[in-house]
């Protein structure tokens, strides 16, 4: 995989990715009778999917609250609100559910025992879903099962887990799925060892086992990273020759990425009317993905016509269908059109998303619009939640580059104070300027307060360290206790570090 592929390519990549997704669901979900999602109606479900991030615990409470009530639950409509919740990322409180159930003890089919072991593994750990399998009864350790726990490797990135398993599969039978020859081909693009795909691309076609939509676009985008257009056109005719896999929308959408990303837009504009063709006008992704890809062809009046037709398609249009193309007309530079975009979006939106005001706030500040930027800034607490850590971080990047030190400072400690459990961290590039700044102005009094903001946010290492120690000398001055701060930071020293350490720190 190319190590800064462009937006465009993740983008198409991205849906790619989603077809696997659907699949892995598909199949663990094969032997249950979950036919649909939970109805709106359904109050329980109502109850549960208003807990949010609510800790653990609360799903049961919630649960054996209703049951208190009188009311009964049924496996089905728990193995729905599992699915729902999966879909939505909700991890914990999903495998709180099945917990629930197999504490009453709910017999568990052995799609429940699948999804279970995937749910452990993003919440608790790999470690934790190979006790689980280890702990099934031999009938339970089936391709499903085995299945899950592969996905886990991969998504992991545990190469050598995952194909001494695979290995194992082979001798069980239970490797003759595309699905799992898909999660290795996944793995090895995360590698960045696309190489290796062409070659199980032909083990798969050698096993007599039928590549899907996803096999395709994966092997499409390893011959891309190779800088192989040729190759990669020669999958697209292989998938129409063979006729057993649709070129679908995402197909369509992949190869264009790829022309993009090869900076042939003649090809790549081809590509998308081909995609046009065959797009569902119900799904607003695709629109999306129009938009987006039309935008990396600098191809301003198809941006504009894709966007029309979205509008006339829809009753109504999204935050998220807004925020798309005000980045594509950001990104052509188009700002009347940004500005205008922006207000009819301001006078109609029903949630005040803070995405959306970064892209114009971003366009701002390249202009050195600083008054128009703080402006909109300020209408985010107004208006809405508040600046997110994007909009900070744009401003921080600002002032920095224009030495206002200040006003930087003063938006780092904003995103300092609004950080919780490590949930944002500041760029290497914008620590190092800040610790430049006070090297070179001998500041140690601002030095150690921004040594203390970002010991708040976990990111102190060396480097830090050791601009701090620089500091220090060339300000003339003594710190008798730095050689233990280090040690209490568990920073490791070098030969380097120990000689500026001797200057601030004498043993």
């Amino acid at each position: 995989m190319a190590k800064n592929p462009s937006r465009a390519l993740l983008y198409a990549r991205a849906a790619t990715r989603r077809l696997c997704t659907d699949a892995v669901m598909t199949e663990t979900a094969a032997e249950s009778k979950v036919a649909q999602s939970p109805s709106s109606s359904s109050s329980l479900y109502r109850r549960l999917s208003g807990l949010g991030d609510a800790s653990s615990g609360t799903v049961t409470k919630t649960l054996n609250k209703w049951v208190r009530e009188g009311k009964s639950v049924k496996k089905y409509e728990i193995e729905k609100y599992v699915k729902e919740l999966r879909k939505y990322k909700r991890y914990n409180q999903a495998l709180e559910l099945m917990e629930w159930l197999e504490s009453r003890g709910t017999n568990l089919s052995y799609s429940d025992y699948a999804i279970r072991l995937d749910l452990l593994s993003k919440t608790k750990g790999i470690t934790e879903a190979e006790k689980y399998f280890t702990s099934l009864s031999e009938p339970a350790k089936n391709h499903l099962t085995y299945g899950a726990l592969l996905n886990a490797y991969c998504v992991e990135k545990m190469l050598d887990k995952a194909m001494a398993l695979l290995d194992k599969m082979k001798e069980l039978n239970f490797a003759s799925t595309s699905l799992i020859y898909n999660n290795i081909m996944s793995l090895y693009m995360r590698l960045h060892q696309p190489e290796k795909i062409p070659l199980l691309f032909q083990e798969m076609k050698a096993e007599k086992i039928s590549p899907n939509a996803f096999t395709y676009n994966v092997l499409m985008n390893s011959y891309a990273s190779l800088k192989d257009i040729e190759a990669v056109e020669r999958v697209v005719e292989e998938m129409k020759e063979e006729g057993n896999v649709c070129c679908d929308w995402t197909t369509h959408s992949n190869l264009a990425a790829i022309y993009v990303e090869a900076g042939n837009f003649d090809k790549a504009d081809a590509a998308l009317k081909g995609l046009e063709k065959t797009i569902n006008r119900r799904d607003r992704q695709a629109f999306h993905f129009l938009i987006s890809l039309y935008a990396h062809t600098c191809n301003l009046a198809e941006v504009k016509r894709v966007w029309e037709s979205l509008k006339s398609t829809f009753p109504k249009t999204t935050n998220l269908s807004y925020l798309v193309m005000l980045q594509a007309l950001a990104k052509l530079g188009d700002f009347n059109a940004l500005g205008k975009c922006f207000e009819e979006w301001e006078l109609g939106c029903v949630s005040y998303d803070v995405r959306l005001v970064n892209v114009l706030i971003s366009s701002y500040l390249r202009r050195d619009m600083i008054e128009e930027a703080k402006s909109l800034y300020e209408s985010t607490v107004v208006k809405g939640p508040g600046p997110n850590f994007r909009t900070l971080e744009m401003f921080i990047e600002f002032y920095l580059k224009n030495d206002q030190i200040d006003l930087a400072k003063k938006h780092f400690e904003t995103a300092v104070s609004k950080a919780k459990d490590d949930e944002w961290q500041p760029s290497q590039e914008k620590v190092r300027a800040f610790l430049k700044h006070f090297e070179e102005s001998k500041d140690v009094d601002g030095a150690e307060e921004f040594y203390k903001k970002l010991k708040k946010v976990n990111c102190l290492d060396l480097e830090v360290y050791s601009s701090l120690l620089r500091t220090y000398i060339a300000a003339g001055k003594m710190e008798p206790l730095m050689r233990q701060r280090m040690k209490m930071d568990e920073i490791k020293m070098n030969s380097g570090t120990e000689e500026l350490l001797g200057s601030v720190c004498p043993e």
